[in-house]
């Protein structure tokens, strides 16, 4: 706001005197400020983009609305393993890895402690309370009430807090999420609130973005939302490739780089994928080629090929961008140049 320059003493200190309150309110937040309550959709927004994220061990409970509060036993795969700390989460992750083609089992040692949503601590007897709690999770997903970890708010921030006729009563300087959740989830009906804008976020993608206002988190959330989707489907989908290609064999239906269909080099050769990752190439000369694949995703699927001892075979060694599959046919396009593609096709 503009500073007045002084230009008579006693009638200017009369205006200031009765604009005093509007003005501290101007300086500080652009936005009518009664639009963030305790019911506000801002409110709801900030509360569930600052709920405990409990998804980093997803491989290990399934469950994004809490964590397993270390340390802990389980049997992974029929295997027994004690987590100490984070470092011994390799450990579960090279089991459930060993194999794509099967049906990974984690079962807990209780009692245990799980870390909620908001942030508490519980600790849980047996597998039935521990079922109540992912039941819970599963309710919150489905209702729109879960964590959104899709939106990484930077701190510190500054919440502006006000009465119900309006009038500052103070302000807030945030330095975490657990802090912005503890805010969040206690504003009064008789308080109003509003935050001091711009501020900075992260979305799934990675990408960073600055934030100016209700209305522009709003839109940074619904798209973010939009990226977690289109992740999580790309996730869904790479298992679903990875199933495909171990239960089947496949021939290369086209090469084509530079320009130049080369499939007609491996015509004679059968690819299989094996569920332990690795991948051979024989014709009916005894021939074989051995390497190497890897699924992976982010907003979209990759399969990545690593062939060695066979200069054809080597031309294929790429990080192929899944363009589009089905159960008998597999469309990619290297990640590095859109001209270079290879299809394969079910035996």
């Amino acid at each position: 706001m503009k500073k007045l320059k002084i230009v008579t003493g006693i009638a200017l200190m009369a205006i200031l005197g009765f604009t005093s309150c509007q003005s501290e309110v101007d300086d500080v937040q652009g936005e009518n400020p009664n639009t963030n309550s305790a019911n506000s959709t801002t409110t709801t927004n900030l509360k569930r983009t600052s709920m405990y994220d409990g998804s980093f061990d997803n491989f290990l409970d399934g469950a994004s609305c809490s964590s397993i509060v270390l340390p802990a036993s389980a049997r992974v795969n029929g295997i027994q393993v004690t987590l100490l700390s984070q470092l011994d989460y390799q450990q579960v992750i090279t089991i459930l890895g060993q194999s794509n083609n099967d049906q990974d089992t984690v079962v807990f040692q209780f009692p245990l402690r799980v870390r909620l949503s908001n942030y508490t601590e519980a600790t849980v007897n047996n597998q039935t309370e521990y079922n109540t709690i992912l039941n819970a999770c599963t309710s919150a997903e489905a209702s729109g009430q879960d964590a959104i970890s899709s939106v990484n708010i930077s701190f510190p921030i500054t919440i502006l807090t006000y009465n119900l006729s309006l009038q500052q009563t103070g302000s807030v300087v945030i330095t975490s999420e657990q802090q912005l959740y503890t805010y969040m989830s206690n504003v009064s009906s008789t308080e109003l609130f509003s935050v001091n804008y711009p501020i900075s976020a992260t979305i799934a993608d990675g990408t960073k973005t600055t934030v100016s206002s209700d209305a522009e988190l709003q839109a940074a959330i619904t798209a973010s939302i939009k990226t977690e989707a289109a992740m999580k489907a790309a996730v869904e989908n790479s298992k679903k490739l990875e199933t495909i290609l171990v239960n089947g064999k496949f021939k290369v239906d086209s090469f084509i780089s530079a320009g130049v269909n080369s499939a007609t080099n491996y015509k004679d050769f059968t690819i299989d994928y094996a569920s332990n990752l690795s991948v051979t190439a024989t014709n009916l000369l005894g021939t074989t080629v051995s390497g190497t694949y890897a699924v992976s995703s982010e907003l979209d699927v990759f399969l990545k090929l690593n062939f060695s001892g066979n200069a054809t075979f080597a031309l294929l060694n790429n990080n192929w961008k899944v363009t589009s599959f089905t159960a008998t046919t597999i469309t990619l396009q290297s990640s590095t140049n859109a001209a270079v593609t290879l299809v394969l096709k079910q035996i």
